[in-house]
């Protein structure tokens, strides 16, 4: 086989590997919103890798770990919250070399906290992801909130 046939098949695996990687992190963003919406732990917890550094900000702080990540959500969020639908969108993904990529997202969180106030969150995440044992998963998530209001008068509840 030529130089240059092994060349164009190289430069080929690579660009499907990248759009391998690209649907994977996808996913891993998805499994994030989903797991967390839904209460599926083993869905949320899959999107992190075990070292992971979740850094929500101001008012709640920076989670490492899995452990961390399990005190974020079980201690303080879920109980912040009767019910949470986040809707992720414009991911821009950029790769560093073929296990490190960066991704940039936003996010529209409509929640309900336990008394009934309906509350509207956007914000940015801006992603640190790395293919460990040919899995991606998060190593770092920075959350970057926009506004955090409630909804006045509004509901959460399903149509009748």
């Amino acid at each position: 086989m030529s130089k240059q046939i092994q060349e164009q098949l190289q430069a080929m695996a690579q660009r499907i590997d990248e759009l391998e990687s690209r649907a994977a992190l996808r996913d891993v963003v998805t499994d994030y919103c989903q797991g967390f919406d839904q209460h599926n732990w083993e869905q949320f917890i899959s999107a992190w890798h075990e070292d992971a550094v979740w850094e929500i900000g101001p008012p709640f702080g920076t989670f490492e770990g899995h452990d961390g990540i399990n005190t974020a959500v079980m201690d303080v969020l879920y109980p912040a919250w009767r019910e949470t639908h986040h809707l992720s969108s414009n991911l821009r993904l950029t790769f560093q070399d073929a296990d490190h990529a960066h991704g940039v997202s936003d996010v529209d969180c409509m929640g309900a906290t336990p008394d009934d106030v309906v509350q509207m969150i956007n914000a940015t995440y801006t992603d640190d992801f790395e293919r460990r044992g040919g899995v991606w998963r998060i190593v770092r998530r920075k959350v970057k909130m926009h506004y955090f209001n409630p909804v006045p008068n509004a509901q959460m509840s399903a149509p009748t």
